[in-house]
């Protein structure tokens, strides 16, 4: 079966890590893997370099990407000439690319869009824009149910979740060790740590920095991991007189080894799908807090195998927060140990092999 993955803009976030992971798996088990992206791109490239996936080059990202019909003439030609069995649109504006050039092919792939946000399309779009789509995969129950709620047909929306690499992400105390070290902090420290590329709108960032201020706790750190932390992150932590207690590190390839360096996984977001990065901490044993948004509260359950608090809830969070700072290790141990089995239920392999059955459902 031949597969186009397409994804538009740069960057790293949880869309284009699962588009990468899946990607690599497919190609680990011979299926023909496509990619079709950026041509500033390089990063996806060579990560993807020693996997066998061909790639496309068709948008010349910029703002203006959009509105630059020779985007959308690449990509066109790009899916007529190779015949494809199946596209994949992973993102919204990735589905905005796709639908323009589909009424243009004489012999069209079929087409999943894939929803990996609590943020709702709204019912025109559902009814028009994803018209085209003949599956629409929601990464949570919580999602899939919101979609139908506004519109979009029951029998054409499958839940496939998110996945992560358990091989990537699991405890090791050599690189804890070795990793706290590098970032000056001591085995007494207590280190809450967050990852997400900066958009507090959405992952509420500066909110969890003004809920940490008020822990009274000259031995916490609260370690900031994503996209522009390091920019914005931290004139906030020293407006509340937390400067030195707050790590904005931005950007970050040791992701795993950044986990389990720390001790806590705050998660602080008004819109989900499944964190990638909360799945991610619970493959390593971290005990996450974190907000019941999207699907997490399906992942979650508080006071076994992590903590949950109410959307927009910062006050609950912070006392959360303090909460596991009085629990005991054997308390922490257990909850710890709970996280650690919960992840492996989300490994890319399983979330690969849910979506060769769709395409198998599809093109059957």
């Amino acid at each position: 079966m031949r597969i186009l993955s397409v994804v538009d803009g740069i960057g790293w976030g949880g869309t284009k890590e699962q588009v990468y992971l899946l990607a690599k798996e497919f190609a680990k088990r011979g299926t023909d893997i496509h990619l079709a992206l950026a041509f500033e791109y390089v990063h996806m490239v060579e990560k993807l370099k020693p996997y066998r996936v061909r790639f496309h080059f068709f948008e010349h990202h910029n703002k203006l990407s959009r509105f630059n019909l020779a985007n959308y003439y690449r990509l066109w030609k790009i899916i007529k000439d190779i015949g494809f069995h199946v596209v994949i649109a992973n993102s919204p504006h990735a589905f905005d690319f796709v639908r323009m050039v589909y009424p243009f092919l004489k012999k069209r792939p079929k087409l999943v869009a894939v929803k990996r946000s609590g943020r709702m399309p709204n019912i025109l779009s559902l009814k028009l824009k994803y018209a085209y789509a003949d599956a629409l995969v929601a990464v949570s129950s919580a999602i899939k149910e919101s979609l139908v709620k506004g519109g979009f047909p029951e029998e054409k929306v499958f839940v496939i979740e998110s996945g992560i690499d358990t091989e990537r992400f699991r405890k090791n105390e050599e690189a804890r060790w070795h990793t706290r070290k590098k970032l000056g902090l001591s085995a007494e420290d207590k280190v809450f740590i967050n990852v997400a590329n900066w958009n507090p709108k959405v992952k509420g960032q500066d909110k969890l920095i003004q809920a940490f201020s008020k822990m009274r706790c000259d031995k916490c750190y609260l370690v900031l991991v994503g996209i522009d932390t390091d920019l914005h992150a931290p004139p906030i932590a020293k407006g509340y007189g937390i400067g030195d207690r707050v790590l904005a590190l931005g950007f970050r390839e040791d992701v795993e080894n950044l986990l389990n360096a720390s001790d806590f996984f705050v998660l602080s977001s008004y819109l989900e799908g499944i964190s990638n990065s909360l799945l991610q901490a619970m493959a390593c044993g971290k005990v996450v807090i974190s907000t019941s948004a999207g699907g997490i509260g399906k992942v979650i359950k508080d006071g076994q195998n992590g903590f949950l608090v109410d959307v927009g809830d910062f006050e609950g969070l912070l006392k959360k927060m303090l909460h596991v700072l009085k629990l005991s290790e054997e308390e922490l141990s257990k909850i710890s140990q709970r996280a650690c089995i919960t992840a492996q239920d989300f490994s890319i392999s399983k979330t690969a092999d849910a979506y060769e059955k769709l395409f198998e459902r599809l093109t059957s």
